[in-house]
């Protein structure tokens, strides 16, 4: 991948711009990354109108219930404006999705438990629950090394 960078005086704040053919991995991993360092690793979220900043490293899990965006620390649960594929894109590596509706934190994983329907129930240190939906069970088992 090439990298060009312009300097020019009428700009205020920098900018990004990528080219390319299509959406591939690589350039939703650089996006992202360059989303997080403008974002400085932090989460604004909410609980009962006030609002908390979240390290990356703070947050558990990222579940979607009942339509809205529930962010899981180690002892509480928070709610947030950002869609999952926000929460996705921003954070990067150190996070998967499990389905539909939920990313983890890998490095909070404890265990992971076979379930019914070919689906694995995955148990985090804060004590979180959630299903690996078969859909993505594939790219789970590749991170294990399974």
């Amino acid at each position: 991948m090439r990298v060009k960078i312009k300097i020019s005086e009428s700009v205020t704040e920098p900018y990004a711009t990528i080219y390319a053919s299509e959406i591939t991995a690589e350039i939703n991993y650089i996006a992202a990354l360059i989303e997080s360092c403008t974002n400085r690793g932090i989460v604004p979220v909410t609980e009962n109108e006030r609002i908390f900043v979240l390290q990356f490293d703070e947050i558990y899990m990222v579940r979607v219930e009942n339509e809205k965006t529930v962010v899981y620390s180690n002892t509480k649960k928070y709610n947030s404006n950002k869609r999952l594929y926000e929460f996705e894109n921003m954070l990067g590596k150190e996070f998967m999705r499990i389905s539909k509706s939920a990313l983890v934190n890998l490095k909070y994983l404890n265990c992971v438990e076979p379930s019914f329907g070919g689906t694995m129930l995955l148990v985090l240190k804060n004590g979180c629950k959630d299903y690996i939906s078969r859909k993505y069970l594939p790219a789970f088992k590749k991170y294990l090394g399974l």
